[in-house]
């Protein structure tokens, strides 16, 4: 089933072209990878299709124009992992993970949630945090503050997940735990996931297709192994990736 669908999509800032023309599929069970360098429009891709940035082309919400989907009815369908959460406010982790059920309240100023407590208290189970559901925000680490926005995601119980390098400031116990919950989390029928990724080991490791940017545009798609070929990346990042992966791994043996 097609949950999400990209057709020309182009942002601008000025004359710039940051995404360019672009198209993009999204099925259900499929993990989507952004790959690409630095300054490749991975992350303005991942605001437009949030509806963070303006652009122009369509995005297709299974089938539905995404523009005129109401905010709650999106958030229903599409929880977003930011690469950088900051906060300024003393509220506790609990209290932070409970706002990704507020498109589920019955109407305004309402509090009624029949699964929310249920929905929070796997999402501080599956992130580490349910030891640190009463510590303030304000005292956690990079990385525990993004799994606390990831376990707020988890709460929200979305069909999509869009993530902006979901391992951003987590070592690598975590990087690991949080990919790995992921993956389990796309096993659930009905479910689909997009990330933008710098690392193209995890990319490969965890993604079943990809999309490779260069410059705003699409340099391939389609499966992973497809996309991320030494002739692909080659022409994208000017230098032999596949050698440089293997003289870094050369140092482990």
């Amino acid at each position: 089933m097609q949950m999400l669908k990209g057709n020309h999509i182009t942002v601008r800032y000025g004359d710039n072209a940051v995404v360019d023309d672009l198209s993009f599929e999204l099925q259900e069970g499929q993990w989507l990878m952004l790959v690409g360098p630095n300054g490749a429009g991975k992350s303005t891709l991942i605001g437009a299709i949030s509806q963070g940035v303006p652009y122009t082309g369509d995005i297709l919400l299974e089938g539905a124009d995404i523009r005129r989907c109401k905010a709650a009815q999106r958030a229903r369908k599409i929880g977003v992992l930011s690469q950088k959460n900051s906060v300024g406010y003393g509220y506790t982790v609990e209290e932070v993970v409970r706002l990704g059920r507020y498109a589920y309240t019955s109407g305004f100023l309402s509090t009624r949630d029949d699964d929310g407590k249920a929905q929070v208290e796997r999402a501080l189970e599956l992130t580490g945090l349910t030891d640190f559901r009463h510590a303030s925000v304000l005292t956690l680490s990079g990385g525990e503050l993004q799994r606390t926005f990831l376990a707020q995601v988890f709460a929200q119980d979305p069909q999509i997940l869009i993530l902006d390098e979901p391992a951003n400031h987590l070592d690598l116990v975590y990087q690991k735990h949080i990919f790995s919950l992921i993956g389990q989390w796309l096993k659930t029928p009905g479910r689909a996931v997009i990330s933008v990724v710098h690392d193209l080991s995890l990319a490969r490791r965890y993604g079943t297709h990809a999309v490779l940017m260069n410059h705003g545009k699409c340099a391939a798609q389609g499966e992973v192994d497809a996309v991320l070929t030494p002739e692909n990346l080659r022409s994208v990042y000017s230098m032999d990736v596949y050698a440089w992966m293997k003289d870094m791994l050369a140092q482990w043996q």
